[in-house]
């Protein structure tokens, strides 16, 4: 007992490290960074006020918000493969990965304000099952191509790629940590978007034109 007691102390100190360094990542804002380096508007004076790709781009323009979206996909990807090399166990690198999510959408640094976690959520997604962002995203495209409301495509895209992760995980193909991630970083971009579902209920969400400028 005595034996297993200090291997478990050093791997939950690991585990947790990482999980706290994945929730600072996750809570840089990249969109605000980006704009402020750049002297570009900042994409809180638009839309729906958030700092995700949507906003940087009706604030920012096309490459700006290329660039913000690239980086906001980094900072999930980075701390889980981080931890991931550095040793953390399977259930602690998953738990990085919904700690940059929750990051992303609940910043440290914006007064727990945010984005809504869905590129964040993306870049982890790269590293613990990959193959289900081929798989998952015309789960997200169709929806918005359609409709042109781009949180429909957000919600109906994390949901179905919990259930091909969760079916990954059935098949045996990943551990079950690895559903654990799917369905709580599901839940925190869903959470983030609680207001664009009341909005859809009602049939007044937003519908996005990428050509307009400041909305």
């Amino acid at each position: 007992m005595a034996t297993l007691s200090v291997a478990v102390i050093p791997q939950v100190a690991l585990d947790g490290v990482f999980i706290t360094l994945g929730y600072l990542a996750g809570s840089l804002p990249m969109g605000v960074l980006v704009a402020r380096l750049t002297g570009a508007r900042d994409p809180r004076t638009v839309g729906s006020g958030r700092t995700g790709g949507t906003n940087a781009l009706r604030a920012m323009g096309t490459w700006r918000a290329a660039l913000v979206a690239t980086l906001d996909v980094l900072k999930g990807f980075v701390p889980v493969a981080a931890a991931w090399l550095a040793g953390a166990s399977t259930l602690g690198v998953a738990l990085t990965g919904v700690a940059c999510v929750v990051g992303a959408a609940r910043s440290i640094f914006l007064r727990f304000h945010g984005g809504r976690g869905v590129a964040t959520g993306i870049g982890a997604t790269l590293f613990i099952a990959p193959l289900a962002i081929p798989l998952g995203l015309p789960f997200f495209f169709v929806p918005i191509w359609l409709t042109r409301l781009v949180s429909l495509g957000s919600l109906v895209g994390t949901a179905a790629g919990s259930a091909i992760i969760g079916l990954f995980v059935v098949a045996g193909w990943n551990p079950w940590p690895h559903f654990l991630f799917a369905v709580l970083g599901t839940c925190v971009v869903w959470i983030a978007h609680h207001d664009n579902i009341g909005r859809l209920l009602r049939g007044e969400e937003r519908r996005f034109d990428p050509f307009a400028r400041g909305e």
